[in-house]
C-alpha cells in the first residue's frame, strides 16, 4: 500500500502534464515543469534525508512532506480552476514547484521506510523489496489510466487528483513501523549535519556509480516530459487523427508501467546473475531502444514501435532506479540510510534529470518542434523523430563509457553480505575500504 500510494501520486500528472500545458498555451514552458523536479532534487532529498536520519523518524517525515506537497498541488489546481483559459506561467509554476519540492524527497524516504519495515520483519531486502515495489508501479498505472479515461489528462483535474492521493498517503505513512534516528552529535561538522553519506564519493566504486547515475539520470524525465505530447501530436495530422493511440496517449504509455511491474520482479535474479554492472548496462541499452523506437514509430503502421518503446522502458527505468536504490542500501551503513538514498536522488533526479530536461527542451525539442498552435504538424513529426534519435545516440555513448569505466564489486550479486558490509559512518575516517574489503 505504501508503494501503491507513493507512485499513484506521481502517476496522476507525471506523464500527462505536458498535454494539459500544451493545450493551455504553455507548450514552450513544458520543460521547466520537469526541470524543476530535478532542481529541487539537488538539495531537498538530502536535507530531508538528514532530518529523517538525525531528528524526525522517517515515517513521520514522509507524512509531513506529503501533507505539504498535497496542499500546494491542490492550490495549483485551484488556481487553474479559478482562471480558466487565462492561466499564467508564473503563479502556476510557483505553486507546482513548492509541491514537487516536498514530493521529490518522499521517493527516497519511501525506500527508507520500506527497508526499515522489511528489516524489522527479518526479511532480505534484495529479494523481498522488488515484489513490494511492484505495487508502486501498479499505483502509477491506475493513476494514469484514471486521468486518461476521465479526460483529466487534458485538464487541471490531474493536479487535484494528485493532491487528493497525496493526502491519503500523508495519513497512511503514519501507520508504518517506527524508523530509528541517530541523534548523536558526532565529532565533526559533517557528522553533526548528517553529511557522512557524501564520504561515499571517496570510494572509487561508489564515486563512479554516482557519476554514471547522474549521466543516466539525464534520460529519466525526457520521455515523461514529452512522450505523451509526441503521441498526442499525431491527432493534428489527418492520416493519424482517428487513431486510438493518438487519442489515448496516457493510456498507451501505461504499457511502460506494466512492463515495469514485470521487470521489477526480475531484478533479484538479474542482480545475482549479472551483478550491478550488468543490470545497469541493461538499463542503459534499454534507453537506447526506448528513444530509438520513438524515433521511428507512429500511431498507425508504426504503432508496434511505440509499443516496443513502452515495453523496454520497464528495463530502462527499473533496472536503474530500483536496482540502484538496493545497491546504495547494501553499500551503506543503516545509520545514514536516508541520507544515502537522498544522495542517490540528487545525482539522478537532481543533477541528471535537471540537465536532461533543460538540454532536451532548449537544445533539442524546441529547436526541432514548433510548439505554436499554427505549426505545421507534418514538419513537427519529422522534428520529433529527429529529436528522439539524438537522445538514443546519447544513451549509446553513455553505455560504452560505462562498460569501460565502471568495475562492479567482486561478489557476483553486486551487493554486500552482512559480514562484508562497510560502515561508512564508523569505519575508516577517509571513507575508504580496508584491504580485506575491496570492491
Amino acid at each position: 500500500m505504501l508503494s501503491f500510494l507513493e507512485f499513484a501520486v506521481w502517476g496522476s500528472y507525471l506523464v500527462s502534464l505536458g498535454i494539459y500545458l500544451g493545450g493551455a498555451g504553455l507548450g514552450d514552458h513544458v520543460f521547466w515543469f520537469y526541470t524543476v523536479q530535478g532542481i529541487v532534487s539537488l538539495f531537498m532529498p538530502a536535507l530531508v534525508g538528514i532530518v529523517a536520519d538525525r531528528w524526525i523518524p522517517a515515517q513521520k517525515m514522509l507524512s509531513l512532506c506529503h501533507g505539504l506537497a498535497a496542499a500546494f498541488m491542490l492550490l495549483a489546481g485551484g488556481y487553474c480552476w479559478m482562471n480558466g483559459d487565462g492561466i499564467q506561467f508564473g503563479p502556476l509554476f510557483a505553486l507546482y514547484t513548492l509541491s514537487v519540492a516536498f514530493f521529490m524527497p518522499t521517493i527516497g524516504l519511501t525506500n527508507s521506510v520500506a527497508f526499515n519495515a522489511l528489516n524489522k520483519a527479518g526479511l532480505d531486502t534484495v529479494t523481498a523489496f522488488p515484489p513490494i515495489r511492484v505495487w508502486g508501479t501498479v499505483g502509477f498505472i491506475c493513476a494514469e489510466l484514471f486521468v486518461n479515461f476521465t479526460g483529466f489528462q487534458s485538464s487541471y483535474m490531474q493536479l487535484i487528483t494528485c493532491g487528493a492521493v497525496s493526502v491519503i498517503m500523508m495519513l497512511y505513512s503514519l501507520t508504518m513501523p517506527a524508523c530509528p534516528v541517530n541523534k548523536s552529535t558526532g565529532s565533526s561538522v559533517a557528522d553533526t549535519l548528517g553529511l557522512t553519506a557524501f564520504k561515499l564519493f571517496k570510494r572509487k566504486t561508489m564515486a563512479v556509480f554516482f557519476i554514471f547515475s547522474m549521466l543516466l539520470g539525464v534520460c529519466l524525465q525526457v520521455t515523461n516530459s514529452y512522450g505523451t505530447m509526441f503521441i498526442d501530436s499525431f491527432q493534428k495530422i489527418a492520416e493519424y487523427a482517428n487513431d486510438w493511440a493518438a487519442k489515448n496517449a496516457t493510456a498507451l504509455t501505461a504499457v511502460s508501467q506494466a512492463s515495469e511491474a514485470l521487470c521489477i520482479l526480475m531484478i533479484p535474479y538479474c542482480l545475482k546473475r549479472f551483478g550491478i554492472k550488468g543490470v545497469m548496462l541493461m538499463a542503459m541499452i534499454a534507453w537506447v531502444f526506448r528513444f530509438g523506437f520513438f524515433g521511428i514509430g507512429n500511431t498507425s503502421g508504426g504503432l508496434i514501435f511505440l509499443i516496443l518503446s513502452c515495453i523496454v522502458y520497464g528495463v530502462a527505468f527499473d533496472f536503474f532506479n530500483v536496482a540502484g536504490g538496493l545497491f546504495v542500501d547494501q553499500q551503506t551503513d543503516k545509520s545514514i540510510r536516508s541520507s544515502a538514498q537522498g544522495l542517490f536522488m540528487i545525482m539522478t533526479n537532481g543533477i541528471g534529470a535537471s540537465l536532461g530536461t533543460v538540454l532536451a527542451g532548449n537544445l533539442v525539442i524546441n529547436k526541432h518542434v514548433d510548439m505554436s498552435p499554427a505549426a505545421d504538424a507534418t514538419l513537427n513529426l519529422a522534428g520529433w523523430h529527429h529529436s528522439w534519435l539524438i537522445f538514443a545516440c546519447y544513451a549509446l555513448v553513455i553505455s560504452v563509457l560505462f562498460v569501460i569505466c565502471f568495475k562492479s564489486p567482486k561478489n557476483t550479486a553486486g551487493t554486500l553480505t552482512d559480514d562484508e558490509s562497510y560502515d561508512v559512518a564508523g569505519g575508516d575516517p577517509e571513507g575508504m575500504v580496508d584491504e580485506n574489503h575491496k570492491y
